[in-house]
């Protein structure tokens, strides 16, 4: 049933994990009702604080119990995978626009970032929901915080979206942004974070020819975007403590089970694997949209691994093992397998309207993961 070609490979008692999972789950239909209820102002923060803690208890031991080493709080308290971190940033809000991101055959709420002072990070409120996660995570059970990523930050930038009276353009946001996630980073791990995740949808949007024209539409300077991003990501990570793990999970798109980029990692891989200083990377690859593994050959022997998203997380439809099992195995041709781990493609509700499945199917999939991790790594 497998080509693995390793001898053996181990198991993992740290960060990424062989059995891994992106962030965000499927929100309950309490959290759904809350929120609602909140928006409308039927219901206090105060009290839509206390749904989502009931709420994220029991995710996180449905985490456990389907065998993960470790928790996320499922991204339950935010509408978006990016803008609520972003908005609560010094110098940066989130407006409405005339229109939304653009998926397949869908758009997004009209939300985008704007820049109106310097950018900064300072009092902000996801450090408490990360020390409620870890409060309740049980023995053995690793927190795990998923953040977006600074350059997504950048890519996502409308002209004009940027102050005047802050920075003389878009690109001379850079420095600001590197120096506010170090804070964040510090941020994290001074409240017992040792295990973080900057989620990025810009690199998958470099291998697409259409993305790139996009972004050159709205002026960005895609020619020179790889080596500032390395470099913004690289400032950033300078902050990690030895004893932190920070991972990257690059996204194609996901919302409401759609997506928007297509196009294999090649363009990108020597950058994002051998010079961005990740501990490990988070790739999707569900759908032949991705291409195929030799990208793969640009991780530098080591320590970091890659965390093969062969489980999609857009449909119900549980994978055959035998498939999963077979596609670790061409992935092991060009990376060994003690650098190799499993995971859901991307997270199962980047938006808080999740993607189209149910979430028995949600469970049934992690479930899968972690018992293809236990049998190809031990």
């Amino acid at each position: 049933m497998s080509t693995l070609t390793a001898t053996r490979a181990t198991s993992r008692t740290k960060p990424p994990f062989r059995a891994d999972m992106v962030g965000s789950l499927l929100r309950t239909a309490p959290v759904k009702e809350a929120r609602s209820k909140h928006e409308a102002g039927q219901l206090s923060a105060a009290d839509l604080k206390a749904v989502e803690d009931r709420e994220i208890i029991k995710i996180v031991k449905k985490q456990e119990e389907v065998g993960l080493k470790f928790a996320t709080d499922g991204e339950f308290r935010r509408a978006w995978w990016h803008f609520d971190f972003y908005g609560m940033l010094d110098g940066v809000e989130i407006v409405e626009i005339d229109h939304g991101i653009q998926f397949q055959g869908v758009q997004t709420k009209p939300k985008a970032v704007t820049i109106t002072g310097k950018i900064g990070f300072s009092d902000h409120p996801m450090i408490e929901h990360f020390k409620f996660l870890k409060s309740i995570c049980g023995a053995g059970i690793t927190p795990k915080m998923t953040i977006p990523s600074p350059s997504v930050l950048h890519f996502r930038l409308e002209p004009g979206a940027v102050s005047r009276d802050a920075y003389a353009d878009r690109d001379a946001i850079f420095d600001d942004l590197a120096a506010a996630y170090q804070k964040a980073v510090k941020a994290f791990y001074d409240a017992g974070c040792r295990y973080l995740q900057f989620d990025d949808t810009a690199w998958a949007y470099l291998c697409s020819q259409e993305e790139l024209k996009k972004a050159r539409d709205r002026g960005l300077d895609v020619d020179h975007l790889q080596d500032t991003y390395t470099a913004t990501i690289n400032k950033a990570l300078e902050a990690k403590p030895a004893d932190m793990t920070i991972t990257t999970h690059v996204c194609r798109g996901n919302f409401r089970s759609t997506w928007i980029s297509s196009g294999g990692y090649e363009p990108v891989a020597q950058n994002l694997l051998g010079r961005c200083n990740y501990d490990g990377y988070f790739l999707e690859y569900d759908t032949e949209r991705a291409g195929g593994f030799e990208p793969l050959r640009f991780l530098p022997e080591g320590d970091k691994v890659v965390v093969l998203g062969l489980v999609t997380s857009k449909s119900g439809t549980l994978e055959k093992k035998e498939d999963v099992v077979r596609r670790i195995g061409e992935a092991n041709r060009f990376v060994a397998l003690d650098q190799l781990a499993l995971s859901p493609q991307c997270g199962f509700a980047s938006t808080e309207e999740g993607n189209v499945l149910a979430e028995d199917e949600q469970w049934a999939k992690l479930r899968m993961i972690v018992e293809i991790a236990e049998e190809t790594w031990g």
